[in-house]
């Protein structure tokens, strides 16, 4: 029986590939762990309904042409399928909430990690993606029936309560949105990032799977919005227990009227990406602030190279966050087919002039219509087998990190 469930690097030759679908992509409807409020595309905050047909359609067309551009280089695509209850239904919980309704399969590197032949589900933290998993359960299914050596496990299902999210007054329900618009200056927004404290309580275990990158014995995992330190903690723990060394990192935020802040960091793709051994592109304005990655970097000789500025300019009416408006590091966020290869968004025209400087083959991939959606090229895949091992790239580890 062939092995299929193989993926240990960001950059190994590419043989399967899951890539998600724009369809039933929806503003979320309100709930906790974020703030959507779109007035331009008429959803202001607290109203919620489906993408419109047309950016869905366009979408489809550049996601489309993506797929083509990777089969074309030898490797499988597989497309997710979408759940009934994805299309813009409520989501009742048997632990008293109910979300209006879901956020869409559009993203399929969020909710799952595959590390190796371990398919991980991650819990989210998101009301409105708790349920997404579902949606790739048949095609784990038929992976574990078809490779003997894929393990598939999940993270322990999240509550989600109010309990699950950081209530600052004291009373009502959980405000940390109301205090980031309307209260906290941003000297007092930067001090929260150095302290870890956003929306996220500690009452349970959240992490989202787009916080890591994949280094073969080494896996770096950033606290964010989206990843609690307890999530942090178990998956410290579990991976420990699998022989695989877990790195937590933070990154900085630049207080700077002519550099894009981010006290809200949101998922590691835009902020550090490997792409072949020795070589880890980082964002020049929300660089690693954990002095032990540079030393462990520079210790076992890895180069850390400053990406160029972004050159696309976003404008859209609805999009799932505010990082995708105007000039935007959602620019690092690529796809590697092998370690000399890399899909980049066309518009990012520095960047592939950097990158190609660099030595590598750049394959352009026009994106802008599928980013609005929730993510660009590593966002919306999730690499399955890849022909890698696992390489212990960092030899020489780093005391306590």
């Amino acid at each position: 029986m062939p092995k299929i469930v193989n993926s240990w690097d960001e950059w190994a030759p590419l043989k399967r590939v899951i890539i998600g679908r724009p369809e039933g992509t929806n503003v979320p409807a309100p709930e906790p762990a974020w703030w959507y409020d779109l007035p331009r595309g008429g959803f202001p905050l607290g109203a919620w309904g489906p993408f419109p047909q047309d950016m869905v359609d366009a979408a489809n067309e550049q996601m489309d042409y993506f797929v083509a551009q990777i089969e074309k280089r030898g490797a499988i695509v597989e497309r997710i399928d979408i759940a009934d209850f994805m299309m813009n239904k409520p989501l009742p919980s048997p632990l008293g909430w109910v979300q209006g309704n879901a956020h869409g399969v559009n993203n399929v590197r969020d909710v799952t990690t595959i590390h190796g032949n371990y398919i991980v589900e991650a819990t989210t933290c998101r009301r409105s993606r708790v349920f997404e998993r579902f949606n790739l359960r048949p095609i784990f299914e038929r992976y574990c029936r078809e490779d003997p050596e894929a393990v598939h496990f999940s993270a322990p299902f999240p509550m989600l309560t109010d309990e699950s999210y950081v209530n600052i007054s004291g009373k009502g329900s959980p405000d940390y949105y109301y205090y980031m618009e309307n209260v906290w200056t941003d000297e007092e927004k930067q001090q929260r990032l150095y302290n870890s404290e956003f929306q996220l309580s500690e009452k349970e275990i959240l992490w989202d799977s787009a916080d890591s990158m994949r280094f073969g014995k080494d896996i770096f995992h950033q606290i964010s919005c989206v990843t609690n330190l307890g999530g942090m903690d178990w998956l410290k723990r579990m991976f420990a227990s699998l022989g695989i060394r877990m790195h937590h990192i933070t990154f900085d935020t630049p207080m700077d009227p002519n550099k894009p802040e981010n006290f809200h960091p949101w998922h590691i793709d835009v902020n550090f990406v490997p792409l072949r051994p020795g070589l880890v592109m980082i964002n020049p304005d929300w660089k690693p602030r954990t002095p032990e990655v540079f030393e462990l970097f520079k210790l076992n000789g890895w180069e850390m190279i400053e990406a160029a500025r972004p050159t696309r300019v976003h404008k859209n009416d609805v999009f799932l966050t505010g990082l995708y408006e105007g000039k935007s590091w959602i620019s690092m966020n690529t796809f590697s087919i092998d370690e000399k290869t890399v899909c980049v968004e066309a518009g990012e025209t520095a960047y592939c002039e950097q990158l190609e400087k660099l030595g590598f083959d750049v394959v352009p991939i026009p994106y802008e219509k599928v980013i609005p959606f929730g993510g660009a090229l590593h966002c919306t895949t999730l690499d399955v087998t890849r022909d890698s091992e696992c390489v212990d790239y960092f030899p020489k580890q780093v005391k306590g990190y």
